[in-house]
């Protein structure tokens, strides 16, 4: 029986090793963390239907319950080798595991905040991330930095992401929809707050995307300026002045808001940009590249070696589970070609 080896227990990993499992093939899943999906975890809602990331969680972990899957939590691949038809992994300790074909599923990390000292993050309180923010929906306790109830909230769109500062030209993709979404949560728990959302231009691409943003505007009465803060500091009472500008108007714009909330995109991650370089499979920006978009999207330039989820490029959950399914026939099918082939010989 065929083994496949999976890097990384997060939505696409995990969605492939089930399909796998469920077809009678061996897997064995790697995670560096101690637990699956930290990626969600981390969430409160997810849009566009608002449903628990919980939920989400339990049902992909429910998945893992195979007697063909074996999961190797706090195991860190370091590196990968290909001998006789065969993939030899190696983790962090030294140990090694021999399967027949790798997906690197290996995922992202948030953009570093603190990178754009000009907008005060980790400098002043009261400039949060969108992950800082899902955790006040999350226990449902928005504060501003002297732990009162924020009268003046202001979302701030692309911090990471199409910015030629930081090197990353492309869009992270759920940005746009996530201020939205948190917007909306924020509002539903402070009525009385103003709530604005700046932006270079809103990219809501989704089924149910763009009514969401109507709803944004004409239920909730969030405020959307076209324009980029250009700084933040803070006041003597523990608010943040904003200075930007209102593109649209061509205007310059100064505000005092309780929270600015900076919306980070998605980066390689640390495993993701490693594996790639050690495999020659690195594409631009640190994410893996495929062999082609289209038509082989969960292969590399490598046989036997194939990547899925977000160690491609920014992705939706969505998308995570529908490219992790992908990625376990695209393996299946090749493993079956390859015994036919062996068989024949």
């Amino acid at each position: 029986m065929s083994t496949v080896a999976i890097i990384g227990a997060g939505v696409a990993g995990i969605e492939a090793a089930h399909v796998l499992a469920s077809n009678g093939i061996k897997v064995k899943l790697f995670e560096k963390g101690a637990s699956a999906l930290k990626n969600i975890q981390d969430k409160a809602f997810l849009f566009p239907n608002f449903q628990s990331a919980q939920e989400i969680v339990t049902e992909l972990s429910a998945k893992l319950l195979s007697d063909n899957i074996e999961t190797f939590y706090e195991t860190e691949i370091i590196n990968l080798g290909n001998s006789q038809n065969s993939w030899v992994l190696t983790d962090k300790s030294g140990h090694e595991y021999v399967a027949q074909a790798v997906l690197v599923s290996t995922g992202y990390k948030v953009f570093d905040a603190s990178r754009k000292e000009e907008l005060g993050y980790g400098i002043y309180k009261g400039v949060i991330t969108s992950l800082d923010m899902e955790n006040m929906i999350r226990y449902d306790k928005i504060v501003n930095a002297v732990n009162s109830q924020p009268r003046n909230i202001v979302f701030l769109q692309c911090v990471g992401s199409r910015d030629e500062k930081v090197g990353n030209h492309y869009c992270s993709k759920l940005c746009c929809v996530t201020a939205v979404k948190q917007a909306i949560e924020v509002k539903k728990r402070l009525p009385q707050c103003q709530v604005s959302v700046f932006y270079m231009d809103l990219r809501m691409w989704g089924q149910g995307f763009e009514e969401m943003y109507r709803q944004a505007q004409e239920q909730y009465k969030i405020n959307f300026v076209r324009g980029r803060i250009s700084e933040s500091a803070s006041t003597f009472d523990g608010r943040l002045q904003i200075k930007s500008e209102d593109t649209l108007l061509g205007l310059p714009l100064k505000m005092t808001a309780d929270l600015l909330v900076l919306m980070v995109g998605m980066e390689p991650s640390t495993g993701t940009t490693d594996l790639g370089k050690k495999c020659n499979i690195c594409g631009e920006y640190g994410f893996i590249e495929s062999l082609n978009p289209h038509i082989a999207d969960n292969k590399t330039a490598i046989e036997g070696l194939y990547v899925a989820g977000t160690a491609k490029r920014p992705m939706t959950v969505q998308d995570c589970i529908n490219d992790g399914r992908s990625a376990a026939v695209t393996i299946q099918d090749s493993l079956r070609t390859k015994n036919q082939s062996s068989n024949a010989d």
